[in-house]
């Protein structure tokens, strides 16, 4: 895939918000969410929504090139995208990959000036931020494999992207 160099915009310098410097994007999106949930419906109507408005939008199984060694490509692709598109849906919380995913994007938000959109899919935001439902059994099944110090920077990462304002499907039917 032929790829494009986006670039941000300067923050205003009346701002008293510390701003990364501009600096230019492989991708406008990317989209992290749990393949298993969300891949053949909504994510992949989301995705198809996006490219037939010109977004860039990185998408793993459309855009990791075979054989490469998968976090650190993830990992390049998060920082390399404007915006990360976090769909959090009801088995996001079972995959240690969305996890970290989840945990990059918001560093890179922080550091790097990236924007979040979130997308609570089929969960309750309350459900995310005090790990209830399945985010709460999949956390019980993490913390028989995971490290603790794993765990506890999940959890936290959770928690604060819950507090986000965030986009629910079911509320537009």
């Amino acid at each position: 895939m032929a790829s494009t160099s986006v670039h941000a915009g300067e923050a205003s310098s009346s701002s008293s918000i510390q701003r990364p410097p501009p600096r230019s994007w492989m991708y406008h999106v990317f989209l992290s969410f749990r393949g298993e949930d969300t891949r053949t419906g909504f994510t992949s109507h989301l995705y198809a929504a996006l490219r037939r408005k010109g977004i860039t939008t990185y998408k793993d199984d459309n855009n990791l090139p075979k054989g490469d060694f998968i976090s650190h490509e993830l990992l390049k692709a998060i920082e390399d995208s404007m915006f990360g598109v976090i769909v959090l849906s009801p088995n996001y919380a079972s995959s240690s990959w969305c996890l970290d995913e989840l945990c990059k994007i918001l560093d890179c938000n922080k550091n790097l000036g990236q924007h979040i959109v979130l997308i609570f899919y089929g969960v309750e935001p309350a459900h995310v931020r005090h790990h209830k439902g399945t985010i709460g059994e999949a956390f019980k099944i993490h913390e028989r494999r995971q490290k603790p110090e794993d765990i506890q920077r999940w959890k936290a990462a959770l928690t604060e992207v819950a507090g986000y304002s965030g986009w629910n499907p079911k509320d537009y039917k």
